[in-house]
């Protein structure tokens, strides 16, 4: 019997120590985005701890309520009142009766009391002070819940007495924000209440105690008809209050503490028409200042981090598409959360792929689907190390970036389990040392999320890499990288490193992986350097002879096509290829001798179209990174059919056109010289290409504007080729060409229409085959 005990004991202590530790899953996904936009999965960051409610902050503990609300406390005294009256008195007294109605009255009152001040009721912001104290704005019970680090209240302000002594309290408050205190400068921390439903600010110290009320700021920019509704508040180091009104649209008030209006910062730019600045010309000033209010956005939140200014937009549908478009062209101009400085200017960085905004993929992926569109940011709040999260209330999200706007995380959703929110029902988030909150407004609770060891490490990288220590910067984004492979902002964090220790040609690898083309250009640029200064001699020389060179070729070729312009009898096929360099730069002349001198012929016009289909192709698999930055390369079909479909609609186009309308060229002629006058796209478009090897982000503008100039060049030479072919006059060869291209577009549908019923005629004979030989 000892025995099997002593074997037993011994495969449990086995089994315990070859057990794997389980990790719980969290209830979400989450991940960051490719350069297409593509999700790809992440590590967690945060992972939920618990649920705060009411019973947890201690709420339903009546003595807590009769110590934070005086007026519960008076209801609970005439509860004791009215018992003990009533337990002195005998059933046959007099008064018995009403001294127990009484009674009922009072633990009515104080049930009601009860059950409505121990419960939060519509919460709408959250925010934590120094000392990690939490602050929940209790909408519905109108009053301010201060919290402990451990989430037990600590004290509550609900009703006070003001200056003239008069007891007041709070009314519908919708946002509160805490300074800390200052030693340097004596000043001590304070609580700034939006006392919204009085249409105030009101502050008080941090033990709750009343001090002032901030008066309503005066302006003429207001309007006569301006309501002055605080639901956000922001206070920067030198006492000055940010204020988002909710029916404002000017931007963020910006006033002192004694209610001086000093000006707006942050105006939402707003899209006006052609037609509506005519029209405005003839309306009142009663009926702009309407319009205006229609089409501006007011802002719905802010923080404050240092000098800087976060605040979010909610904006209305018809700024859909251009919130979309703000994302991936990464503007400011209708982002939803902005960043600004103390002059109200736009400075927010968007290295990203993508803008930060929250959701990138608005696509509706099926007809059940109910979620779509551009993220309903509602919340901003400032992290570690620079870092900044946005809440998306809509998909019950949370998206942090880096200050470079680099997408490090996103995770959340809906749902009941732990770590999940509501439908509809994110509406707060701060961070409170190493943990996240999310603020619950249809649960009201607030969930804490615990940073993981992946986000601790993320952290110290970014650390590291603010404070410039870029040896153990890179050693913290390559144990990331070793967790998660698929993380751009580590390969740029340790490209950042590398470039810091002015390892440039190392640090392009990392930017390259990560599509970082404007870090990429400052490492390029400092590498470029570097060569140019070791062979400082030998490029101006090289220009020097490349620009000799190419004066030389150029007055050799004019003489060259001079002499032969007197030469009788066929032309060579040397001759045919260099009036290339005749007909580029004398257009009229050149094109009337190519038709009727025949100076050029159909295979002049096919060597350099087969030139052009070449310099395509190479411009396709030859262009520099920063103009390819994804490395995506068209197939030499592709090219050639890019080239060639077009090349021949319009030959045949305007040949069919010019036919009816006295035009002297033939098929024949109009497509020579239509392949002659793609010269400047070979001559232009190779150096331009290798040059593209060699530029930085700031310099792409150069190489787009000379291959501008190549196309336009060859437009001119077709417009110019047609007319003189033809022998019509400027304002006919206009028409004729309009006419040309709409040609072409008739000519492509009814390509498409005859090959889409083709084979719709194919498939019907294949699935009649294919039912006779099933009968058979």
């Amino acid at each position: 019997m000892k025995k099997i005990i002593s074997i037993m004991f011994v495969l449990i202590t086995a089994f315990t120590l070859l057990a794997l530790p389980v990790n719980a899953a969290t209830p979400y996904q989450t991940y960051t985005y490719s350069i297409d936009g593509t999700a790809l999965n992440s590590p967690d960051a945060y992972t939920p701890q618990r649920e705060v409610d009411a019973r947890y902050m201690g709420l339903e503990n009546e003595e807590t309520l009769r110590k934070f609300h005086p007026e519960f406390d008076e209801i609970c005294k005439r509860v004791i009142s009215t018992q003990e009256q009533l337990e002195n008195m005998l059933p046959s007294d007099k008064d018995y009766k009403d001294a127990e109605n009484a009674n009922k009255d009072a633990i009515k009152a104080r049930d009601e009391a009860y059950k409505k001040l121990s419960r939060i009721s519509n919460p709408t912001d959250i925010e934590v002070d120094e000392n990690k104290n939490v602050y929940i704005v209790d909408n519905g019970n109108d009053r301010i819940i201060v919290l402990d680090k451990y989430y037990k209240v600590k004290f509550i302000i609900s009703s006070f007495y003001n200056r003239m002594g008069i007891s007041d309290s709070l009314k519908g408050p919708q946002g509160v924000y805490i300074t800390p205190d200052n030693e340097l400068q004596n000043k001590e921390g304070k609580i700034y209440v939006c006392d919204t439903g009085s249409y105030r600010i009101v502050t008080f110290d941090l033990e709750g105690n009343f001090i002032d009320i901030v008066p309503e700021p005066e302006s003429s920019l207001f309007g006569t008809d301006h309501i002055y509704k605080p639901v956000a508040i922001a206070v920067d180091a030198y006492d000055r209050l940010y204020v988002v009104s909710s029916t404002t649209y000017q931007g963020i008030i910006v006033m002192t503490e004694k209610g001086e209006f000093t000006g707006f910062v942050g105006a939402q730019k707003v899209d006006i028409s052609a037609w509506d600045k005519f029209w405005n010309r003839f309306k009142t000033e009663k009926q702009k200042n309407k319009d205006e209010a229609k089409i501006s956005t007011a802002y719905n939140n802010i923080t404050l981090s240092g000098d800087f200014i976060y605040a979010t937009i909610t904006l209305s549908q018809e700024y859909e598409s251009k919130v979309t478009a703000a994302l991936k062209d990464k503007s400011g101009d209708y982002a939803p959360v902005k960043m600004l400085n103390a002059s109200g200017d736009e400075i927010m960085r968007r290295n990203g792929f993508f803008g930060p905004g929250g959701e990138v993929d608005h696509k509706k992926m099926e007809a059940s689907d109910t979620i779509f569109g551009s993220s309903t940011i509602v919340d901003v709040a400032v992290g570690p190390e620079k870092t900044w999260s946005i809440i998306d209330q809509k998909r019950s999200k949370v998206f942090t970036y880096d200050f470079d706007g680099n997408l490090l995380f996103a995770f959340g959703d809906m749902g009941r389990q732990l770590g999940n929110i509501s439908k509809e029902g994110l509406n707060g988030i701060v961070y409170q040392g190493d943990a996240m909150l999310l603020l619950n407004k249809t649960k009201a609770t607030f969930t804490v999320y615990n940073r993981t060891e992946y986000g601790d490490i993320l952290v110290q990288a970014l650390a590291n890499q603010n404070n410039r220590k870029n040896d153990e910067a890179i050693e913290d984004w390559e144990e990331i990288l070793k967790r998660n492979s698929n993380f751009d902002a580590a390969y740029i964090g340790i490209g950042n490193a590398l470039a810091n220790q002015n390892k440039y040609a190392e640090s392009l690898d990392y930017y390259k992986a990560a599509y970082d083309t404007e870090n990429y250009s400052i490492a390029y640029k400092e590498l470029r350097k570097e060569w140019i200064s070791k062979f400082i001699i030998l490029i101006p020389i090289f220009i020097i002879a490349v620009a000799i060179g190419c004066s030389k070729f150029l007055g050799f070729a004019k003489k060259y096509n001079k002499r032969v312009s007197t030469m009788k009898g066929k032309r060579t096929y040397a001759q045919e290829i260099m009036f290339v360099f005749h007909i580029i730069f004398h257009p009229f002349d050149g094109f009337w001798d190519l038709k009727h001198e025949k100076r050029g012929s159909l295979r002049g016009a096919l060597t350099v179209l087969g030139a052009t289909l070449v310099v395509f192709y190479y411009q396709a698999i030859g262009r520099g990174y920063i103009m390819n930055a994804k490395e995506e390369y068209a197939s030499i079909i592709n090219v050639f059919i890019g080239l060639l479909v077009p090349l021949f609609l319009w030959v045949v186009s305007n040949w069919c056109l010019t036919t009816l309308f006295e035009g002297e060229g033939s098929f024949k002629d109009i497509f020579i010289a239509t392949c002659y006058s793609l010269a400047p796209l070979v001559i232009i478009l190779i150096p331009v290409t290798i040059a593209s090897n060699f530029i930085i982000a700031s310099e792409v503008g150069l190489i787009t504007l000379f291959s501008t100039i190549a196309y336009i060049w060859t437009g001119i030479l077709i417009f110019f080729g047609t007319m003189v072919t033809h022998d019509y006059s400027m304002g006919k060869n206009v028409i004729t060409t309009v006419g040309t291209i709409l040609g072409m577009v008739v000519i492509m549908f009814i390509a498409i229409l005859f090959s889409t019923l083709l084979g719709k005629l194919v498939g019907f004979v294949t699935n009649i085959v294919t039912e006779i030989q099933f009968r058979m």
